[in-house]
């Protein structure tokens, strides 16, 4: 008879277990103790500001007792540690307060931006480790050529030359002057009331809904952004992976491999970019966190109704409720990608699942 019970804390099974139960309690402890100090940075940081989230609902000229009972109804006459107890309970419901400049919940408005910026940046990381990952490997085969070379200035641009700067030159080149893409926004009038808004992310709407000339039109909106941030996110994967694939062509497998008589490219492709890949993940990952949560000068330039545009436009008007929501969010989502890279790590690694 087979018995399902509970392996024995002494056997094989018994110690497997305890590892994968620890592992699990390490890892949610992990992602608790991020959030909590995410929402206490971003509570305090939001109440040392020099700006008074009451006076920016009634106004400067408001009378006293007006602000005085605004304040109170907001709970901002209370101590801080009652105050951040109050919007840690409310944040965990999903509520973060009303936006001063829409009037909506600022959840509401988040579920309406955040698409967008996903999807210009979800292109520019395509872009940026589809050529990115190449031109390193290139790159690194290739040392000290002139290959090699066109890959360290480019990658110095990248990292030196403003992305504000870039992204005006582009708009000058390839809209003013040569008509090649569309301008500021995301979409066209002439579309904007005839595509029908699904998920919000508005290629796909538009392929589902088979108008297509509509995707043509999003398509000529976004490429040009998205080439910018790929291009900001090539610079650095293709360094990294150049100095990942340096490493493992250096090490004596690859010799070995060599002396059996292995092709070349399947050493390359195969072997080396395979170990490579393992830190490579985590560099992409962080990289597409990075364009999520840095392309706010990018969406400002291109007038990009995204998540960063609605965090700086709220900014400037002492919207704090969505200034301090919209900053959640787009922590979250980095500490949720940072989480999955290092999962990814264990994946693709064996040797730190015996750790």
């Amino acid at each position: 008879m087979i018995s399902f019970g509970t392996a024995p804390p002494g056997s094989p099974g018994g110690i497997t277990l305890h590892r994968t139960l620890k592992a699990v309690s390490r890892f949610l402890v992990v992602i608790v103790l991020t959030y909590l100090g995410l929402l206490a940075v971003t509570f305090f940081i939001g109440r040392v500001m020099p700006i008074d989230p009451v006076l920016a609902i009634v106004g400067d000229r408001a009378p006293e007792h007006v602000i005085a009972r605004v304040r109170e109804e907001l709970g901002l006459n209370k101590p801080l540690w009652v105050q951040f107890t109050i919007y840690l309970s409310k944040v965990l419901q999903g509520d973060f307060g009303t936006s001063v400049l829409t009037s909506n919940p600022v959840m509401k408005d988040i579920q309406r931006s955040f698409p967008a910026t996903i999807e210009l940046a979800t292109l520019g990381i395509i872009i940026g480790a589809g050529l990115g990952v190449p031109l390193g490997v290139w790159a690194a085969v290739r040392r000290g050529s002139f290959v090699d070379q066109v890959a360290r200035v480019m990658g110095l641009i990248g990292y030196s030359v403003p992305i504000f700067w870039l992204g005006l030159m582009g708009l000058m080149l390839f809209y003013a002057k040569l008509d090649w893409v569309a301008g500021p926004g995301r979409i066209d009038i002439t579309y904007e009331y005839t595509l029908t808004m699904v998920s919000g992310f508005l290629l796909l709407d538009a392929a589902r809904a088979g108008q297509w000339d509509a995707f043509a039109n999003v398509l000529s909106h976004l490429i040009l952004p998205a080439s910018l941030l790929g291009y900001f996110s090539l610079a650095y994967i293709s360094r990294m992976t150049r100095s990942f694939m340096l490493h493992e062509l250096s090490q004596e497998y690859v010799v070995a491999a060599r002396a059996k008589g292995l092709s070349e490219t399947r050493i390359i492709w195969r072997h080396a970019l395979r170990n490579a890949m393992v830190p490579l993940v985590t560099v992409i990952a962080l990289s597409y966190a990075g364009l999520l949560e840095g392309s706010v000068l990018t969406e400002t330039v291109f007038s990009w109704p995204g998540l960063g545009l609605y965090i700086t436009n709220s900014l400037q008007n002492a919207d704090m409720n969505a200034v301090l929501g919209g900053t959640i969010v787009v922590g979250s989502v980095f500490i949720g990608l940072n989480l999955l890279s290092d999962l990814l790590y264990q994946v693709l690694d064996p040797r730190t699942r015996r750790q």
